[in-house]
């Protein structure tokens, strides 16, 4: 082990390695002690990352997984807290005067059952937030955010001599459900410790080529509502309607009416969804239910078309149970996550550097979408964020799904996986090119 280090020292002082440019990273940064450091790490990372994607934990539940990551952490040579805001891990290195940058990564999985057939496939069952039991998976990428915190401490502990400052590494609970990262905030997280002057977060794209990464400053995603709208009825016989005030009925007028929000109500320029993803009512042919269960999904970017959304729900389901002289609906609003803006000044300092460790060429303006990120959170705190995009599909797989005429599997399928050397290596290199770049003295 002794030796291993020796050697590893001697390759950050400058002994060059050759890069193998499989990633599609740019091999001109292949003599750099950065990128010998991140060859040279990247068997650790490779099995932490399996590690993580084998014993997923669900939101909340994330103990393990917390546990595995303070310790590696602490062994890294990081002041660690633990349970911050629940399950989630705050690890600092301390040294000397100057910024404070933070680095967050999630740590929770879905209640997904991974189908990808990779040998270190996920078999963990657990129970939903529904008490059914479903196969637990990392169909989003956490691990491998999870796994790049300890690849970017070893790197700034081994490195002291070179920059001043503090690294804030964050492991976070709960960003799939909501919660996680304003429950850190409400924990202290900004007084406990010290406040982040920046704030970086990776995030893999399902498809984006292994090696590139994505940006894009301001509004990167969305506003995030989850509504739940019941409207009552009068059950009866399906035979004798007249007697009756049918929900579904009701339901499905209120479904078109939601869509008129959008093509009618929004401005066509604001980018808006709302979506109804399930409906439940009824229990039988020939009865007709006293109620009807309506969950949909909101998503914005601005809070104006936010509040003017939400307002219009409820004045369409109220409107839907007045015409049918029905009583007045149960709307319930819940699982909010705010747009994610990225800083715009923070977005234009870090995308040279990017170009600069990984290639121009490998650096690319992202489409906005209307997906949701609680990394948000950090920047309403008031931080400068920026939250990238990784990209985890390798070139040979992409290929593949094109000559097929199919898509990459999404993010959240049970398909889906990164290629993670690769995906390692570019977030490796990028998080901490962005860190030395933050910690430098020039003007912001």
């Amino acid at each position: 082990m002794a030796i291993a280090r020796w050697w590893g020292w001697m390759l950050l002082a400058g002994i060059s390695l050759a890069w193998a440019g499989s990633a599609g990273v740019s091999s001109a940064v292949g003599a750099e002690p950065l990128a010998t450091f991140v060859e040279q790490e990247l068997p650790a990372s490779l099995a932490l990352y399996k590690h993580f994607h084998t014993h997923p934990e669900l939101s909340h539940q994330e103990f393990k997984t917390a546990e595995r990551l303070a310790a590696e952490l602490k062994a890294a040579g990081c002041e660690v807290t633990t349970g911050v805001g629940g399950t989630g891990v705050v690890a600092l290195i301390r040294n000397g005067d100057g910024p404070v940058v933070m680095v967050r990564g999630d740590m929770d999985a879905l209640p997904v059952t991974e189908q990808t057939g990779v040998t270190y496939a996920s078999t963990v069952q657990a129970k939903d937030r529904s008490g059914n039991p479903t196969g637990v998976m990392h169909a989003c990428g956490h691990d491998i955010h999870t796994t790049l915190l300890v690849g970017v401490a070893r790197y700034f502990v081994q490195t002291k001599a070179n920059w001043k400052g503090t690294l804030m590494l964050i492991g976070q609970p709960a960003e799939e459900v909501s919660g996680g990262a304003s429950g850190m905030l409400k924990d202290g997280l900004f007084t406990r410790f010290p406040k982040p002057t920046y704030a970086i977060a990776p995030h893999v794209d399902a498809r984006l080529e292994a090696g590139k990464i994505g940006y894009r400053a301001g509004y990167a995603l969305a506003n995030v509502d989850s509504v739940d709208v019941t409207l009552y009825g009068k059950g009866g016989h399906g035979a004798y309607p007249q007697g009756t005030i049918d929900p579904i009925v009701m339901a499905a007028r209120f479904v078109l009416d939601l869509q008129t929000i959008i093509s009618r109500e929004n401005p066509p320029l604001e980018p808006a969804v709302i979506t109804v993803g399930a409906i439940h009512a009824g229990t039988k042919h020939n009865i007709i239910s006293d109620r009807c269960h309506l969950q949909i999904t909101v998503r914005s970017y601005s809070p104006e078309v936010r509040d003017k959304l939400l307002k219009a729900i409820e004045r369409k389901a109220k409107a839907t149970a007045d015409s049918a002289g029905a009583k007045a609906p149960k709307v319930e609003f819940s699982d909010y996550t705010p747009a994610l803006k990225n800083d715009e000044a923070l977005v234009e300092r870090l995308v040279p550097v990017f170009a600069g460790a990984i290639g121009a060429d490998n650096v690319q303006k992202a489409d906005q979408s209307l997906g949701g990120e609680d990394f948000s959170e950090f920047g309403l705190a008031g931080v400068p964020v920026f939250q990238f995009r990784l990209g985890s599909v390798g070139t040979d797989r992409l290929k593949q799904f094109k000559t097929a005429g199919e898509e990459p599997p999404s993010l959240h399928s049970p398909f889906y996986f990164p290629d993670p050397e690769p995906t390692l290596r570019t977030g490796l290199t990028a998080l901490i090119a962005a860190c030395e770049d933050l910690f430098s003295v020039r003007a912001k």
